[in-house]
């Protein structure tokens, strides 16, 4: 049975550290803390003393003052797994925390989660050619001495710099050490901490080289574990759930995100707020708790990019050069049926094709399987049909000897109508307005990645009124964009008035648009 060691490096709030370390304790694991000398110490002295009977609870034997990017977070980490490596003979998996983490599962889930696979958890990617640093310095992180902290000597950090720049004090990375990356935030069994620490003793060289590298606790654990362990028993991923904004922020978590956390597949989540007073004491009864049953959904992430990236319209992809000089043709005219229901809209088509004998393509944009003829690659991904979507079209007037196509888009796709119709073919468009039902909604959250099969329905019906409102925003946007030639059908109008707009949009006699409108279960989902 797994006994969990948890590495805690905290410098504040003694009153939720010590909560903390009795909850995590009392059903039998254990805890290594190591406290900031930087803060205050009669903070430092009140945990000292509340924790002091407790025989589970052990403390760094020295305090080592932390800084963010410095090579002492490093340190205060070997000391506090030191100290628990010694005092807990018995613990078999250590797993590192801050205190501003909470576990989301009971300590029965994460003994059995860590006792179905014999893995050291931990992120770990090469350095050099992953994209895990989206900002800032990436190699000088590592061929040049830092010295002092770019928060709080920022003169210093980049006077350094700049002079070993300057004068080419560049320096190798140890030979035999292929450095990688990942987030501080582990879960090493005891085997493992037993080789770093060795290790720490007898590779002087590598020491030195870490003590003065950029952000090491993102660089020397990942390495070292890389290093030793083979990579079947490396699971490259963080037990502890987290996540950032866009700028660089982590994610901070609060009373309604009770739900939300449990169902995701992970042990623990950072950050939780501190007047989150209500979660914390839901978290704090949870891990003490037995036979509870987790229903793992995992759609936090794509939950909360889905949720901050409303409003945030800009053009992404701005017009390029060789687009704006080229055209689908003055003689040309595209028509676009755009609707949220891609069934609905490809019943559609389908009716169309039967009544016209009009080409008519699917959504081309939004689905990498849509049936597209072969040319010469152009049309092999999303992404190429994106950037070259005005070749794109030409060539599929081409290929089917046409003057006149119909094709398929999904309302958020706004970029592209702009640019059709800034174009200079005809271009048209028809915007079906259907009805969504909630068990509509949830499918379309499920298979956009918002929720999953297990997704709690209290966080559903929270997210239920977000997406209906999401909806009806993207359609607000193309009736505001005032395009020229639009027309909209609506599932809640007869036949015979959709066909008036179907008539226009198509430019055919009434007769044949009826025909199209009565397409049997035209809205039905």
């Amino acid at each position: 049975m797994a006994k969990i060691a948890y590495i805690l490096l905290c410098h504040k709030d003694p009153d939720a550290i010590i909560l903390q370390a009795e909850r995590l304790t009392a059903v039998g694991d254990y805890m290594a803390i190591h406290f900031d000398a930087r803060a205050r110490p009669e903070h430092f002295r009140k945990i000292r003393a509340a924790l002091a009977d407790n025989p589970n609870v052990v403390f760094a034997p020295r305090r080592v003052k932390c800084g963010w990017g410095e090579w002492s977070l490093v340190k205060a980490t070997l000391l506090a797994l030191e100290a628990a490596v010694g005092a807990f003979p018995r613990a078999t998996h250590f797993y590192m925390l801050s205190g501003d983490c909470m576990a989301i599962k009971s300590a029965e889930y994460a003994h059995g989660f860590l006792d179905a696979d014999d893995k050291d958890y931990i992120e770990s990617f090469d350095f050099h050619e992953s994209d895990w640093i989206k900002t800032g310095m990436k190699e000088d992180r590592l061929i040049y001495r830092h010295w002092f902290n770019e928060r709080t000597q920022k003169r210093l950090f980049y006077a350094s710099y700049h002079l070993q720049q300057r004068l080419g004090l560049t320096r190798r990375v140890p030979e035999d050490i292929q450095v990688m990356i990942g987030s501080q935030w582990w879960c090493l069994r005891r085997r493992t901490v037993e080789w770093i620490l060795d290790f720490t003793r007898k590779r002087r060289d590598v020491m030195r080289f870490f003590r003065t590298t950029w952000i090491p606790d993102e660089t020397f654990f990942q390495t070292l574990v890389r290093h030793m362990v083979p990579e079947t028993e490396i699971e490259p991923r963080t037990l502890t759930f987290l996540m950032f904004s866009d700028y660089g922020m982590p994610v901070t978590f609060y009373n309604d995100h009770y739900h939300l956390l449990l169902s995701q597949d992970f042990l623990f989540a950072r950050k939780i707020s501190p007047e989150a007073k209500q979660l914390k004491a839901r978290l704090g009864r949870l891990y003490a708790a037995r036979d509870v049953d987790f229903q793992i959904s995992n759609e936090g992430l794509s939950l909360f990019k889905f949720l901050t990236g409303r409003g945030r319209i800009g053009r992404r992809f701005a017009m390029r050069f060789w687009e704006a000089e080229s055209t689908l043709g003055r003689e040309r005219e595209l028509m676009i049926v755009v609707c949220k229901k891609w069934h609905v809209a490809k019943r559609l088509l389908d009716q169309i094709r039967q009544v016209l004998n009009l080409p008519t393509i699917e959504y081309l944009f939004n689905e990498e399987d849509t049936d597209l003829p072969d040319l010469g690659g152009i049309q092999a991904t999303l992404e190429k049909r994106t950037r070259h979507r005005r070749s794109l079209m030409r060539m599929l007037f081409e290929y089917y000897e046409t003057d006149r196509l119909v094709i398929c888009l999904d309302p958020s796709n706004l970029e592209l109508m702009h640019d059709f119709f800034s174009d200079r073919a005809v271009t048209r468009m028809l915007e079906i307005d259907c009805q969504f039902s909630d068990d509509y909604l949830i499918g379309h959250a499920h298979r956009v990645g918002l929720a999953g099969e297990r997704t709690p329905k209290p966080t559903l019906e929270r997210l239920l009124p977000t997406i209906r409102n999401d909806l009806a925003y993207e359609s607000d946007r193309i009736r505001d964009a005032g395009f020229a030639r639009y027309a909209r059908i609506r599932e809640s109008a007869t036949p015979e008035q959709n066909a008036e707009r179907i008539a226009d949009f198509l430019t055919i006699p009434p007769e044949q648009a009826l025909s199209i409108a009565r397409a049997e279960h035209l809205f039905a989902d």
